[in-house]
């Protein structure tokens, strides 16, 4: 019989940003994707004010791993404490809590305390999971930190928007062609090449080159998971847009009696460093710029999933 071992993590880092603004983007993991590297997409399944509960996708040691996490917010004392619900072994408990203390006007230290509880017959397993949780604690400090520094223009930097279009046709035939990104090359006007791997069903890494408007081609890289049954795909550039911190969205199918609402959501965080480089050195243009170009890439993968959903041959196979 194994023994269980418990292992704790204390890490805290420092941020010129009000303690109140440090605490907001603890509290709304929704916006995660935008400021934590390794975080995917997040879903929240409840929430009444005080307790929350969601699902969360992040990347950790090349591995997409999803987690369920219940939460209790206090927003006057600044702390929320969590824990996971049906960890991976070897990890057979987790969880901690997040504070958020004010040092000085204008200057707050995050901290971050976690706890793990290790089957202790699974030794080398849980010495990664050990490691692969610290790398994730310093990552999510690092990232909430950088992201409460510009707290001043954080509503400015990000942009969100949607993109939808209404075919008269199955559903199916359109999923099949937004999963099926190796396809895009020669049918969507700005992807020049495309690479897709699969570590298990529904879960892609994606790597496209796309035509950029002065004819320059550049990189993009993203992670999707895929939800066949609800007719979704939620993803994150891991390397976005030039222009862009990160960029999170998901395509979505609603369909009815006679035909599909197709959307394509993004949520994207301006680079503010890249701004004064890019077309029009204002933070108006630039967002002004990245909505067109973005929404311009949407509209491109949309018209050939219009078709592809109206071939006959296609659409008898759906039906």
């Amino acid at each position: 019989m194994s023994v269980e071992r418990v292992h704790r993590m204390s890490c805290a880092v420092d941020a010129a940003a009000p303690a109140g603004a440090l605490y907001t983007l603890v509290a709304d993991v929704t916006q995660w994707p935008l400021f934590l590297p390794d975080t995917v997409h997040v879903e929240r399944l409840d929430f009444d004010g005080v307790t929350d509960r969601y699902v969360r996708w992040a990347d950790t040691g090349g591995e997409l791993r999803r987690s369920l996490v219940r939460r209790t917010l206090d927003a006057g004392g600044r702390r929320v404490l969590f824990q996971e619900e049906r960890p991976d072994g070897p990890v057979t408990a987790s969880g901690g809590s997040w504070g958020v203390e004010e040092l000085a006007p204008g200057w707050s230290r995050l901290l971050l305390e976690r706890e793990l509880t290790l089957d202790g017959g699974r030794g080398a397993e849980a010495e990664r999971a050990v490691a692969s949780a610290e790398e994730s604690a310093w990552t999510a400090l690092g990232g909430l930190r950088i992201a409460a520094e510009h707290w001043r223009r954080l509503d400015e930097l990000i942009v969100s928007f949607e993109e939808s279009v209404r075919i008269e046709g199955p559903a199916e035939p359109v999923y099949e062609f937004l999963y099926g990104v190796d396809s895009w090359p020669g049918r969507v006007a700005h992807v020049m090449r495309a690479e897709v791997s699969e570590e298990r069903p529904g879960v892609q890494r994606t790597r496209l080159v796309n035509l950029a408007d002065d004819g320059s081609a550049y990189p993009t890289e993203s992670l999707r998971v895929c939800f066949p049954a609800a007719g979704r795909i939620v993803f994150k550039r891991t390397r976005p847009h030039p222009l862009l911190a990160a960029h999170a969205g998901e395509w979505c199918l609603e369909p009815d009696a006679s035909g599909v609402t197709v959307s394509c959501r993004h949520d994207v965080l301006l680079d503010e460093r890249a701004v004064g480089r890019g077309p029009g050195a204002e933070l108006a243009a630039a967002r002004r710029y990245v909505r067109e170009v973005v929404g311009r890439e949407s509209r491109a993968v949309l018209e050939p999933a219009t078709r592809y959903a109206g071939d006959p041959v296609r659409t008898l196979r759906s039906v």
